[in-house]
């Protein structure tokens, strides 16, 4: 259990773009990300949202392989730090200190994947209000491998229909004598 933790957590704390899109040095990924909420939605079914602030340290949500509970999470000061120009991570419990290639995609998104593990990777997006945010992802229920099936989505649909259109509570006169 704890070196899946340990493992999300450092794959949240990467941020970079597709192989294709422009490569971050440390600097750059710093002004990039620096104090700014970002979800992310990783290889495994992981997602969440978190910040990382300026002295290396994060903070966020995390729901791990896409099910269970939400979980917060706070890393210490110098979690993520510069070695020779790579962000690279130092968690507690990890047999090794991996660092990360990040690739901006566009001015609001970007991937990290760990150096050598291509497959290993997350996707970010910049987000704006945390509260409307959390809020959504909350109530957001995971997504099927599976096609959906049309016969259920119609009686889905249908019975969503019929909620909206029963009033949530009415409103009545009561007789004066």
């Amino acid at each position: 259990m704890f070196a899946r933790l340990a493992f999300g957590v450092v794959l949240a704390g990467c941020m970079a773009a597709p192989a294709f899109a422009e490569q971050m040095d440390a600097s750059q990924a710093r002004k990039f990300v620096t104090n700014k909420l970002f979800s992310f939605t990783c290889f495994d079914g992981t997602r969440g949202a978190g910040r990382i602030y300026d002295d290396g340290s994060a903070a966020g949500s995390v729901q791990f392989s896409g099910t269970g509970p939400l979980r917060h999470m706070r890393l210490p000061s110098n979690t993520l730090q510069v070695r020779s120009g790579n962000v690279c991570a130092s968690v507690k419990g990890l047999p090794f200190e991996p660092c990360f290639n990040l690739n901006k995609h566009d001015e609001v998104s970007f991937r990290g994947s760990v150096n050598g593990l291509g497959f290993a990777y997350c996707d970010f997006r910049r987000q704006g209000n945390v509260r409307t945010f959390l809020t959504r992802m909350i109530q957001r229920k995971p997504r099927s491998l599976h096609a959906p099936n049309k016969a259920n989505e119609v009686r889905a649909d249908a019975s969503r229909a019929e909620a909206r259109s029963e009033p949530v509570a009415e409103l009545r006169r009561t007789k004066a004598d």
